[in-house]
């Protein structure tokens, strides 16, 4: 344990809270058992060291662990818990719980046998707690993490705290929130943002940004997905297929059938595989409302998660129009159901309809519509239900 004390200290010692994201505070860390899940590289790890610092002295009473770390080849989580608890332990938090092949259960058991202790627990966003077997949906709290919003990567770049706006006050004051938002020069920043903005460890070195990219595609195709799902690792060359195929679309609207001839994966299993890649945070899928999200069902259009796995995959080829789709869907789809729009692009709650496009676009598609919108690229400010695309970034 005491090996495990000194990487946590030497963590502690480097943390820094010069950039620490507002979604440290939408967690409610009064709770006993609180988990975050999300995409490899999107920051779990570095936001829960960074509460820590803010609330705990390096003493006995708090402790992070990497559930990866070989001390958990011959040691459980459990006993390190107990221990820890047994010595003054206030605070566990432990990383990585999927690469651990008991811990639902013995999470579980900690949570009941230790009940003045608070236990906060990163995972994939493939992990399922609903269906961990110790039946974990009770206990614990589940909070969800992306990347960097539009507005955090500004404030990460510049510094300067920006506010949020919900969807509703951009529709009725975008035009005064654009004003307001001038001096900041968002366009430049949206340009980058666009091609390595989403991740945080891009302040890391840009110029290997999208080699460390791809590298964390790898790990969630060829470790992730087959440790959470039941597929060889000889398979995952059909993964990677799909990948490429949905990257060079604008949007791509499955073929089931064609796309099986073309990947040689059965109907059945494809759609299987999308959904895997949906829950590992590699794609969107986008349905026609009242379809629900499952295996069973075909999506109206697919794209890639975020756009920086566009510029990723495809480099300056990516499709300006699916750029543009690809980054209103990331954005907004946090905090809103969206769906595939029969006249338009997206529709939300069934009825807020949006157009996606360039400086050109036109209220021709949606002039017949009510609650309709244009939602355009490359202009600073809007008017009437003509919006700017980057004001959508500020969501969260």
């Amino acid at each position: 344990m005491e090996e495990l004390q000194q990487k946590f200290y030497n963590k502690y010692a480097v943390i820094q809270l010069d950039l620490v994201r507002n979604y440290i505070n939408e967690i409610d860390w009064t709770n006993r058992l609180i988990g975050i899940k999300g995409s490899r590289g999107i920051g779990k790890t570095t936001l829960i060291l960074q509460y820590i610092k803010q609330q705990y002295k390096p003493t006995k009473e708090v402790l992070y662990i990497s559930l990866d770390d070989l001390y958990f080849t011959e040691h459980t989580l459990y006993n390190l818990a107990d221990t820890f608890y047994k010595k003054g332990g206030v605070f566990l938090a432990i990383d990585e719980v999927h690469r651990y092949k008991n811990w639902a259960i013995e999470i579980k058991n900690i949570y009941d046998d230790m009940p003045n202790l608070k236990v906060a627990f990163t995972g994939s966003s493939l992990l399922h707690i609903q269906d961990a077997k110790a039946d974990l949906s009770r206990r614990a709290v589940i909070y969800t993490m992306q990347g960097l919003s539009l507005r955090e990567f500004i404030q990460f770049e510049t510094q300067i705290e920006l506010p949020i706006f919900t969807l509703e006050e951009i529709l009725k004051n975008h035009i005064s929130i654009a004003i307001d938002l001038k001096k900041h020069k968002i366009l430049p920043y949206f340009d980058d943002y666009l091609d390595y903005g989403y991740y945080p460890f891009y302040k890391e070195n840009k110029t290997v940004f999208h080699q460390k990219l791809s590298e964390v595609m790898l790990t969630i195709l060829e470790i992730d997905i087959t440790q959470f799902a039941d597929i060889k690792t000889s398979n995952i060359i059909y993964l990677k297929k799909l990948l490429q195929i949905i990257s060079h679309s604008v949007p791509f609207k499955p073929n089931m059938n064609a796309l099986s001839q073309r990947t040689g994966i059965t109907v059945n299993t494809m759609k299987n595989y999308i959904k895997l890649l949906h829950d590992a945070e590699l794609l969107q899928l986008l349905y026609v409302p009242n379809k629900s999200l499952n295996s069973l069902n075909k999506p109206e259009k697919i794209y890639l998660n975020n756009t920086n796995l566009m510029y990723n995959q495809v480099g300056n080829q990516a499709n300006i129009g699916n750029i543009r789709e690809t980054f209103f869907l990331n954005q907004v789809s946090k905090k809103h159901k969206i769906n595939a729009s029969k006249e338009a692009d997206f529709l939300i709650a069934n009825t807020i309809t949006f157009e996606i496009g360039g400086k050109s676009k036109t209220r021709k598609q949606i002039k017949d519509l009510e609650n309709a919108y244009v939602v355009k690229d490359t202009i600073e400010i809007g008017s009437d239900n003509i919006i700017p695309l980057w004001l959508f970034g500020f969501m969260y």
